[in-house]
């Protein structure tokens, strides 16, 4: 039950606590100035043709909307966001998993080892915004979203390239003040960005089902089934991520005077969702991959009919070929998109590889294995050094795998309820948002938390 009382002292500790006070402040005020830079557009563009274009329900400009904090409907010097450093950390942190020299430089290269990672992952994130931006300028003009040029007329080169320079800026400077959060403030600053740029989208989302109520477009118990199920994922949501395996731990017998004392009993926590929001973010911003390619080949050609009858010599000609790979393409990528089929299949099986990826990165059962020996500790009823390990192994592998099957089942099911109750003013929002939303702000009450309980201890060691 809420207590007034209680959440008043929370807030006056944390705004008391030495440090903690600074650390806040300047997180907040880094995410004004984020805030701020949203609402500074890039000129060129007609906001009404961009109006009609991120609205009327489209699932896939609400999805490249949400994660740019509303910056890219407004065309805005930040309409990247903090997606292209993303992907570029889920290059970087692949590529450290499978090459040895990567991987000895950041276990072996200490701090300036992770420095180098750091500086390459910024320089791939600028390539990767460059191809970005270029794609939704590309993207604008052929939708007949720039004024002075027309989609039918030349290529507007000068238009691209300054938009792309923008844009290309833009993300730099929100992935300095992610990086500077990190550094100076409170949590992950790239995953408390998104969250920040999804609570801000929240209220449009609010105000379009409401006139969606008023004009009867939706009927009452539709929005109140939505509102129901969403409820109960974020209470599901908030179970699985504090929920942990408590793995029992034995120090051995200690001799003193004469006498066997009994060692203490402590607990290892594997926690169900090992990879927190990690996993989420990393699977939906690499899935927007395709949105960018897409930008590219503009609008669906129509009339593309090839023959698909490789025996035959007409197969072979250019025009089909050319056709043939064209209507590929446009198939492929309407199925990638938010709202094809293939969207949520894919991105199912990718929060499962991250929360494995992470959950191998975060515990190293081996390790903890001979730490465990090393210290005099082991498991009860299982034996030190290669059984704890395989144990170990065995445990992080079940756990994980219920926590990844809950993420990607949470992940989908919203959006198969949103069509079941026929209210679409959310999508774009959907689980993504909820589990963003919901596991940073646990994280990041956690964080708050542990400077509390230290900076309490230090009081009382002084």
């Amino acid at each position: 039950m809420f207590n007034a009382s209680q959440a008043r002292n929370a807030l006056v500790n944390l705004w008391q606590a030495p440090g903690l006070k600074e650390k806040l402040l300047f997180t907040l005020a880094m995410l004004a100035v984020l805030r701020f830079g949203v609402h500074v557009p890039i000129g060129g563009v007609d906001h009404q043709v961009l109006a009609r274009m991120f609205g009327d329900g489209n699932m896939l400009a609400g999805f490249l909307d949400l994660f740019s904090g509303g910056a890219i409907a407004k065309f805005s010097i930040l309409g990247l966001g903090i997606i292209p450093y993303i992907n570029a950390s889920i290059i970087m942190q692949l590529m450290t998993g499978v090459i040895p020299k990567l991987e000895e430089l950041q276990k072996e290269g200490g701090e300036q080892g992770r420095k180098q990672i750091s500086q390459w992952t910024r320089y791939l994130t600028i390539a990767l915004a460059s191809v970005q931006a270029f794609g939704i300028s590309n993207w604008l003009w052929r939708s007949n979203a720039v004024f002075e040029h027309p989609a039918a007329g030349a290529f507007p080169w000068f238009f691209i390239i300054t938009n792309t320079v923008l844009l290309v800026s833009g993300t730099v400077f929100v992935m300095w003040l992610g990086e500077l959060i990190t550094e100076r403030g409170i949590g992950n600053g790239a995953s408390i960005i998104i969250m920040v740029g999804i609570l801000a989208a929240i209220p449009s989302y609010f105000a379009r089902t409401a006139e969606g109520v008023s004009t009867g477009a939706f009927a009452w118990w539709q929005v109140t089934l939505l509102t129901i199920s969403f409820l109960l994922i974020l209470v599901a949501i908030v179970i699985v991520q504090e929920g942990a395996r408590k793995i029992p731990v034995q120090t051995a017998k200690v001799q003193r005077g004469g006498r066997a004392m009994q060692g203490k009993t402590s607990y290892i926590p594997f926690k169900v969702n090992q990879g927190g929001v990690m996993p989420i973010i990393f699977s939906s911003s690499l899935l927007l991959f395709p949105v960018t390619l897409s930008s590219f080949m503009g609008a669906p050609k129509a009339g593309l009919n090839p023959t698909w009858e490789v025996w035959t010599g007409a197969f072979w000609s250019l025009a089909n070929l050319k056709d043939a790979v064209a209507q590929g393409l446009q198939l492929t990528l309407a199925a990638l998109s938010p709202a094809g089929w293939l969207y949520p299949v894919l991105y199912f099986v990718l929060i499962i590889f991250f929360s494995y990826f992470y959950a191998s990165m975060v515990l190293n059962p081996s390790d903890l294995a001979n730490n465990l020996k090393k210290g005099g500790n082991f498991i009860p009823g299982v034996k030190p050094g290669k059984p704890t390990a395989e144990y170990l192994e065995l445990t992080l592998s079940r756990i994980t795998f219920i926590g990844a099957m809950f993420l990607g089942t949470v992940a989908i099911v919203p959006t198969f309820i949103e069509q079941g109750t026929g209210v679409t003013t959310f999508q774009g929002l959907g689980a993504t948002a909820l589990l963003i939303m919901v596991g940073v702000a646990v994280d990041l009450f956690n964080q708050l938390q542990t400077q509390l309980i230290a900076r309490q201890y230090e009081g009382f060691m002084k």
